[in-house]
């Protein structure tokens, strides 16, 4: 048929991964325990305990929980510690840095398990603009994990794709 349009990339080999496709679901929280230091710098022990206790954990139900200290104080190992035992059993996961140190935690397992026959010996590209927040490192893990197996990694979308990795002949 005469000017037909003709889909290429449907028809070709290209493998896609959309690392948005594994977001895992649920909210988000990030908790500064500054808030339970004295003027924000001073970890008082008994201070920091009864203010463990006056708190409402249960806000965090079912969240994934990035726990920080915004200030530069200097933090004991077992009040980390303490905020754990306070959030297990309510948060779905805990971590202590950033909400990307969070989402980077969550991916890890996520991309190191996945299934990486289909993409053996085949081009593959890694698509990009992701709408939630896929953290850079989750991209990084990926060409890892693909280096070796794929033919070639590219970034981006089908149309426009920057390459990243051809396996050596």
């Amino acid at each position: 048929m005469e000017g037909e349009i003709i889909n290429r990339v449907a028809n070709s080999k290209l493998q896609v991964i959309d690392l948005e496709d594994y977001y895992p679901v649920g909210p988000r929280s990030e908790l500064d325990i500054s808030q339970w230091l004295m003027e924000g710098i001073v970890l008082v022990e008994s201070r920091f305990r009864e203010s463990l206790k006056n708190t409402d954990f249960t806000a965090y139900k079912d969240h994934y929980v990035a726990v920080k200290c915004s200030t530069d104080a200097i933090i004991p190992q077992w009040a980390w510690m303490l905020v754990q035992m306070e959030l297990t059993g309510i948060a779905k996961k805990v971590v202590l840095g950033s909400l990307e140190d969070l989402e980077t935690s969550l991916y890890s397992p996520i991309i190191n398990q996945l299934n990486l026959d289909p993409y053996m010996d085949m081009p593959v590209i890694v698509k990009g603009c992701s709408h939630k927040p896929v953290p850079l490192t989750a991209y990084m893990m990926i060409t890892e994990r693909l280096h070796g197996v794929a033919k070639s990694v590219m970034y981006g979308e089908a149309c426009s794709a920057v390459p990243v990795y051809k396996k050596k002949k």
